[in-house]
């Protein structure tokens, strides 16, 4: 259950820094003609643009100040004043973004552009989240709906046994829960009371949106979030799709092992043996990752770790802090310098009993220097442990790249960002846990127990990899229309059973709009960077360890306290967005081209034991 943070950057995309296009009269050539003598006399030379770079900066640097402060207290005490600041501010921010924009299309066909300002200028045009349409009004109408229905999952419930449970305590209780009418209840009255009452708004919203980007010179909204990855937008599609092709047998095998598991445990009547897994019997109220029901599917006698890592930390009197302490000493190890004290007096660590507040997991850079801040609500768990290691990545990436302009502050890609804490996260083995003396040597498993530590691992990992696909194919598809308004549901549900292999517990009609029960729809956090990030974490990894010398097989590898290896990372780090992604990708791991062959090599041993305990099962659902 792990649960996936964005960086500041990502977080206020909105707010601040929104991503826009050359305006389509510029694209096409269309625009009206001028006498030549007029034309030639308006004609923008280098030295504006760089001048106009320069302003853009400053202005934007200026606003992210106030900006990051305002969506900062709005996560931390949701209220509906708070709700109107940042609504206000987030006006304010795509107002500004689509004017820069629109001016840094003139500049792009300028002669003589050094190569720094033509990146800068593609930057401005080509990072926001929603872009409003210039027409009076209309940034702030999309900046209220946005806001609106973010604060309606904040605030939303679900309810266990008739009685109103929290979103934080829904998610704990769906990791432990065993029975199927409860998890049922908890699913259905979450997806009711959190998805539903968003359906209208989160339509409208698409077209605001929609025409804001289509007024930019994009096809639609989802064409222009894919603009980003310094490739066309059509190459990246495929470029997700030829990714997910690598991956999908491990994802079948494991697929087809769980439901029988499942099978076994609670009889057909609740699930068969063939065809798609019920939803909610997964562990995870999006069924995005299975690892809270390793219990389930352990295998027989090598299923016992010999350890619980969260079992440790409370044997150890771990609380919320001495765990994000153990976090930052990993990166400490490395060789990076610790974290500011503002960092330990201005995060969220605990959920406030005083106030509603976001407690989805997320990373911070408010001042784009050194006031990095985390936004938790800490349980003393396995999986807050590796969050914390995931969401310090997003902080020690910030960090890295502080020096660099403002337009590069950012990841390589967004999936960058969310790999690095994935996978330092990699190397919480029991080895480490031996080295921060969590684990005592005599409890490491031996390698008869790799399969059961395979299989834990990739109950999430795995899992995960056709929801990270599967979240922007839906708003692709809401965003170019070819997903009509009244078919939102059945178009999600109908993904979810090609990809995933999953079907709610209860048939969904057009009432319902289960997509909004997670959280990056509504917040309108795009989400195929974490499904790079799944594929790049064990690129990453592979890499490390291979720096470290390691020899071992690649599942059992740490390289924790290994200086040469922090080296080398920081400076990718430290490139930020200013270099293409490839460049970044090379500086670490030697190559250009990204792949699912690392992933499918760390989990190789374990496919062929699912194959081979799953003979004679149905193939498919």
């Amino acid at each position: 259950m792990i649960r996936i943070g964005t960086s500041m950057l990502a977080l206020a995309a909105m707010l601040a820094l929104p991503s826009v296009s050359v305006p389509a009269a510029a694209q096409t050539g269309k625009a009206k003609a001028k006498p030549a003598a007029a034309a030639a006399a308006q004609e923008p030379t280098a030295a504006e643009a760089d001048a106009f770079v320069a302003r853009a900066e400053k202005e934007f640097y200026e606003f992210n100040l106030e900006a990051g402060r305002v969506a900062w207290i709005n996560a931390t005490f949701i209220t509906d004043d708070t709700d109107a600041l940042v609504a206000a501010y987030g006006a304010r921010g795509t107002e500004m973004a689509v004017k820069f924009a629109l001016e840094a299309a003139k500049y792009q066909n300028v002669k003589d552009l050094s190569p720094d300002t033509k990146r800068k200028l593609d930057i401005l045009r080509s990072a926001i989240v929603l872009p409003a349409p210039t027409r009076p009004g209309a940034a702030g109408e999309l900046s209220e709906i946005a806001t609106r229905i973010g604060s309606m999952y904040g605030k939303g419930r679900g309810t266990l046994r008739g009685k109103e449970i929290s979103g934080s305590d829904i998610e704990a209780e769906m990791g432990t829960n065993r029975n199927p009418a409860e998890l049922k209840e908890m699913w259905i009255s979450w997806h009711n009371n959190v998805g539903a009452p968003m359906r209208a708004d989160y339509a409208k919203m698409v077209g605001i949106a929609n025409e804001g980007a289509g007024e930019l010179g994009f096809k639609d909204v989802g064409a222009m979030w894919r603009s980003g990855y310094d490739m066309p937008a059509d190459e990246f599609a495929a470029l997700t799709d030829k990714l997910w092709l690598e991956v999908k047998p491990l994802y079948d095998s494991l697929h087809r092992y769980v439901r029988m598991k499942l099978n076994q445990k609670y009889g057909s009547a609740v699930q068969p043996a063939s065809g798609p897994i019920r939803a909610d019997l997964l562990g995870n109220m999006w069924a995005q990752e299975w690892g809270n029901i390793y219990d389930i599917v352990a295998p027989p006698g090598s299923g016992d770790l010999g350890f619980d890592v969260g079992e440790l930390l409370q044997q150890k009197g771990y609380d919320h802090l001495k765990m994000v302490k153990a976090g930052e000493n990993f990166y400490s190890s490395l060789g990076f310098a610790g974290l500011p004290d503002t960092f330990w007096t201005r995060s969220q660590f605990l959920k406030p009993r005083d106030r509603e507040v976001q407690c989805h997991a997320s990373a911070w850079d408010l001042d784009d220097k050194d006031d990095l801040r985390i936004k938790m609500c800490i349980k003393v768990n396995s999986d807050d442990f590796v969050t914390i290691h995931h969401e310090l990545g997003h902080n020690y990436y910030q960090r890295a790249y502080k020096d660099q302009p403002l337009l590069y502050r950012t990841g390589a890609n967004d999936g960058f960002h969310e790999a690095i804490g994935d996978f330092i996260a990699l190397s919480i083995t029991p080895e480490y846990l031996v080295q921060i003396g969590l684990l005592d040597p005599s409890k490491v498993p031996s390698a008869d127990k790799d399969i059961g530590l395979l299989l834990r691992q990739a109950m999430d990992k795995v899992a995960f990899l056709p929801f990270g696909l599967l979240m922007d194919k839906w708003r692709w598809g809401v965003f170019s229309g070819e997903t009509k308004t009244d078919n939102y549901n059945s178009a999600w549900n109908a993904l979810r059973l090609r990809y995933q292999g999953i079907t709610p517990p209860e048939p969904r009609g057009e009432d319902k709009f289960d997509p909004g029960a997670k959280y990056h729809i509504p917040n309108n956090v795009p989400y195929t960077r974490y499904f790079l990030a799944r594929i790049l974490q064990f690129q990453f990894y592979k890499a490390a360890c291979e720096q470290a010398g390691w020899k071992g097989p690649l599942h059992r590898c740490s390289f924790f306290g290994n200086k040469e290896v922090g080296t080398k990372l920081n400076a990718m780090l430290a490139m930020g967005a200013s270099k293409p992604w490839p460049d970044a990708l090379e500086a670490f791991t030697g190559t250009r081209e990204i792949s699912g062959k690392a992933l499918v090599e760390y989990f190789g041993p374990l496919k062929d034991w699912l194959d081979e305990q799953t003979k004679g099962q149905p193939e498919g659902w």
